[in-house]
């Protein structure tokens, strides 16, 4: 315990702390020695109690602070932290504004607010308190006994008995004496032996005699069951101070967990690295004992050549021989020993490599990865791929985590809905914060992939989302919050039909009958060659398979910016079949019919018009001028897009072509709304007649492509849900 001695002095006198509390920014400082920087910075003396008269403080450990000052009476002990203290006595709150002391904190460098009631509002260190009075006795005065308060001197003897509710401390005797058997003395609670009985128990500054039960989790700090009933705490997270407890012993615990996790994992290192090197010693060994073999073998044979040696001496003084006879008898036998020995010569190689080149080792990649050895990091706050990010028919939102972090084992996403008002925006100010507190965060657990789609949305409202990565080092920060506004009414689903007898030159449509395009064809050579001046284009209709009869329905498509001319809009289901099997030829480009319209010329101008289109090519759209539109156009112009016909065109006016186009039918009311889908602004709005059943209609001139918006929910469906087709040719209908 010698060794923590520094975490017990006080910053101000340098000492063991005695009677600790706790400044505002949670450093500890001695109550007399706070009383002291008071009162040199000109704030008068606040009520203090005196020191505890404990066995640390026999008098020659007191401090010398305590003979300088008045000792208060001992009854105001237990209401120091509850009386007024830092304030001017007899002062009402009505005469002026409260006073606030500041105190200058040496660990912090700065003042510190202590607020109108000075050190009242600083809580009693009480973990502290019990830390010094272990280390006192522990160390410093072991051997300091507390003696019996009752005993006559000088035969008193030593307690062995505290008594909490008398404050006092008696040996075995004294302690019968004055607990008689029998009377509500007996009940009192028995103690260790001590001189200082104050309370062990925080109660709150505020609130006298109130125990501080509970912790507010949004302000960090302990309340007592008046304090939690104050509207400051209205909405915050607030548990019992023993669920605190056991949540902030959990992080101590786990903190020596992975001190032994640690300890334990550097161990098994070690252990690995001695498994290993061990193995490549035996190796290193066993590879040097077949090469000493292999070497003891071809010393043995180079010995048997040195024998062949003395043979070719032996033949060359058999040359020397002139008496014939004898050389021939001598030749034959030494000419069969010699090819023998020629023989083994020729097959003499070294069989055993002397080097042991290839047995160093290298420990570079290793060496690395101990240098990088370190604690497992939480995942980095993800990236949201607002590319790939929409709110459609549900939400749907893509991440990625950042290159340098580290891996994540699931995701957690967040999402919330937020006020709106009509036309897309959202509710600011105080409004927009309480709808934003009526609606909570949601959470989706444990997202595996890095994606994730959101259901059960409400319509025209704005969703703010986030999410966050997990792995064992617990969760990583938020990323950041990204809005999506879902459509303003629900989404239809359908496919274009391709029943109606297209013309295969000139239009073709996707197998998923979601894709269409348009190509000139060999129509418009033809009317090209007639005509040197101009040429005559045909529309292609095509329509959804689903006719609308009821209700307030919502799509998108997106049209190719290269397109020459594609009307996005609804019709009559019975008008859209006569155009489609009585084709007009127009000229182009001039050809335009009622504005946008594209048809009701000849109905009369009180009836809504059969069909309702917006016009779109060569990477612009044609909004055209009316009253109904006045109000979308100017929304559309708010969002910075500039207009090339002029504010004032009385033909209508052109706008860059958005990436999606969205179409928003109410068949009650007969009006037809085209948005940008992408932010959900309005361009325009008109009138359609819904007297009959309404499909939505796409019309082709010239060359063109367009997509329908595909629904979020069929991204990971496995088979294209039933259609429901309601169009019916013409031929049916007159059968």
């Amino acid at each position: 315990m010698k060794s923590m001695e520094q975490e017990l002095l006080c910053p101000v006198c340098k000492d063991i702390v005695k009677q600790p509390i706790v400044l505002p920014c949670l450093h500890s400082v001695c109550l007399m020695c706070a009383s002291e920087v008071l009162v040199q910075s000109g704030y008068p003396q606040p009520e203090l109690p005196p020191e505890p008269n404990s066995p640390a403080s026999t008098p020659n450990m007191r401090s010398p602070r305590q003979m300088r000052r008045p000792m208060p009476k001992s009854d105001r002990v237990d209401r120091l932290l509850r009386s007024g203290s830092g304030t001017y006595p007899g002062r009402r709150r009505k005469e002026g504004p409260p006073l606030v002391m500041l105190f200058h904190c040496a660990p912090c460098g700065r003042d510190v607010e202590l607020g109108e009631r000075g050190l009242a509002e600083c809580m009693r260190n009480l973990t502290l308190e019990r830390i010094v009075e272990r280390y006192r006795h522990t160390v410093s005065l072991g051997s300091v006994a507390v003696m019996c308060q009752f005993c006559k001197p000088p035969q008193a003897l030593e307690a062995t008995k505290g008594c909490a509710d008398c404050r006092a401390s008696f040996c075995n005797e004294c302690f019968k004496l004055y607990h008689p058997w029998g009377t509500p003395r007996a009940q009192h609670e028995h103690v260790q032996p001590t001189l200082n009985f104050r309370p062990k128990v925080l109660t709150c500054p505020e609130h006298d005699q109130e125990r501080l039960q509970f912790y507010c989790k949004s302000c960090q700090m302990l309340l007592c069951s008046l304090c939690k009933l104050r509207r400051i705490h209205a909405g915050h997270k607030i548990a019992p101070v023993t669920q605190a407890y056991q949540t902030l012993k959990q992080v101590f615990d786990v903190l020596n967990g992975s001190k032994e996790q640690l300890s334990h994992c550097v161990k098994e290192i070690m252990v690995l690295l001695t498994e290993r090197q061990t193995m490549l010693a035996q190796a290193l060994e066993s590879s040097r004992q077949r090469r000493a073999e292999a070497l003891a073998n071809q010393v043995a044979e180079k010995r048997s050549l040195l024998e062949h040696a003395g043979l070719m001496a032996f033949t060359q003084e058999l040359l020397k021989e002139n008496d014939p006879s004898s050389f021939v008898h001598a030749a034959r036998i030494t000419h069969n020993r010699l090819a023998q020995s020629i023989e083994s010569v020729q097959r003499f190689s070294l069989s055993a490599d002397p080097s042991f080149r290839h047995f160093q080792l290298d420990v570079s990649r290793e060496l690395k990865l101990l240098t990088d050895l370190n604690f497992i990091q939480a995942p980095l706050a993800p990236v949201i791929d607002t590319q790939r990010t929409l709110a459609y028919d549900q939400l749907f939102l893509c991440w990625r985590l950042p290159q340098d972090s580290t891996p994540a084992w699931h995701y957690s996403v967040e999402f919330r809905r937020r006020g709106v008002v009509p036309g897309g925006g959202a509710r600011g100010g105080i409004r927009g914060g309480l709808a934003a507190a009526r609606w909570g965060w949601q959470r989706l657990e444990e997202v595996t992939g890095t994606c994730a789609v959101i259901d059960r949305l409400e319509m025209d409202s704005v969703y703010v989302l986030r999410v966050r990565g997990c792995n064992k080092a617990g969760f990583g920060e938020y990323s950041e919050e990204v809005y999506l506004h879902t459509p303003p009414a629900p989404v239809l689903n359908f496919y274009l039909d391709s029943r109606w007898g297209l013309h295969a030159d000139r239009l073709v449509v996707s197998k998923e009958q979601r894709c269409a395009r348009s190509v000139p064809g060999l129509s418009l050579l033809q009317a090209a060659d007639r005509a040197l001046t101009s040429c005559h284009l045909t529309a292609d209709l095509l329509v959804g398979d689903v006719a609308i009869t009821q209700g307030r329905h919502y799509w998108a498509c997106s049209v190719e910016p290269g397109s020459y001319l594609v009307k996005v809009g609804v019709g009559l289901e019975s008008k859209l079949q006569e155009w489609f099997h009585l084709p007009q030829d127009m000229a182009s480009p001039r050809y335009d019919p009622d504005s946008g319209h594209d048809s009701g010329a000849e109905d009369s101008s009180d009836s809504p018009p059969p069909f309702s289109f917006l016009t779109m090519g060569m990477g612009k759209i044609y909004l055209p001028s009316s009253a109904n539109s006045h109000h979308a156009n100017a929304n559309y112009r708010e969002s910075g897009f500039t207009n090339s016909n002029g504010p004032s065109s009385p033909a209508g006016v052109t706008y860059p072509l958005p990436p999606r186009l969205g179409v928003c039918l109410d068949f009650e009311k007969g009006r037809v709304t085209f948005y940008d889908a992408h932010s959900l602004r309005p361009l325009w709005e008109g009138p359609v007649d819904c007297s009959a059943p309404v499909c939505p209609a796409f019309c082709f001139i010239g060359g063109g492509a367009l997509q329908l918006q595909e629904l979020v929910a069929n991204r990971n469906a496995n088979q294209t849900p039933v259609r429901r087709v309601t169009i019916q040719s013409r031929v049916t209908k007159l059968n």
